[in-house]
């Protein structure tokens, strides 16, 4: 998958320090940040999930930006995240 896709970055064993799940209509948007960085890391289920904070997980991710209050914030997307 990182090789078909160039803006795609894997990071392993990362310690996630906060873990916030909220109701966006059908989705549940969690925002997770991690350990010296300080840019959030966000992903879509449709049911909550058990509270990482404090575990070590791999993630793959993008750089992406969203539109807050029509301020535009950086926010990495991610697209698999698993626990180490």
């Amino acid at each position: 998958m990182l090789a078909r896709h160039d803006k795609l970055v894997h990071s392993e064993d990362v310690k996630v320090v906060s873990h916030v799940q909220r109701e966006e209509g059908e989705w549940i948007i969690n925002t997770v940040m991690i350990e010296g960085v300080d840019v959030p890391f966000r992903y879509k289920r449709k049911k909550k999930y058990k509270d990482l904070s404090g575990a070590r997980v791999n993630l793959t991710y993008y750089p992406d930006q969203i539109s807050v209050a029509g301020i535009q914030m950086e926010v990495m997307s991610v697209v698999r995240i698993k626990i180490a």
